[in-house]
């Protein structure tokens, strides 16, 4: 018969090793968007691609209209602001949960390459907006022929 009393043994609190690295790895691969949190919530999500021509950008900006949005490009840096702007409030009733994020955001990445900014193109469809940045034609591979004499 138990009398349920458990005997403290120190050695049995400390974290393993093996512990510490689950926990890592569950921190830096499971929670694939940790890196993404910022104060106010998530963080504008990109994904930036590079083509031979191109460097294309995609951004999900849901419920933000295209004439709110700043984007710029200094150096090889390009940086997408805007706002999520709140809806108006209902009288009389109160909020079970929010969960949607209002308020403004700001996104810079570094690029791969120098691009020609003033040639970039847009497109804002169903809430992502891609930006086509041309490639600076000093970055662009060159193609040298040999001749034989």
């Amino acid at each position: 018969m138990s009398n349920g009393i458990i005997r403290w043994e120190p050695l049995r609190e400390m974290v393993t090793l093996r512990e510490a690295m689950s926990r890592l790895f569950d921190d830096s691969f499971v929670k694939p968007f940790a890196g993404l949190v910022d104060a106010g919530g998530l963080a504008l999500a990109l994904d930036v691609m590079d083509t031979e021509d191109d460097v294309i950008v995609q951004a999900t900006v849901p419920g933000v209209k295209l004439e709110d949005l700043d984007i710029t490009v200094a150096g090889d840096v390009l940086t997408i602001r805007g706002e999520f702007k709140s809806e108006q409030k209902t009288e009389g009733a109160h909020y079970l949960r929010q969960e949607r994020r209002y308020g403004a955001f700001e996104r810079s990445v570094a690029l791969p390459t120098t691009v020609v900014a003033d040639k970039a193109s847009t497109n804002f469809e169903n809430g992502v907006l891609t930006l086509t940045l041309p490639k600076a034609e000093a970055v662009k591979p060159k193609t040298i022929k040999v001749k034989a004499k």
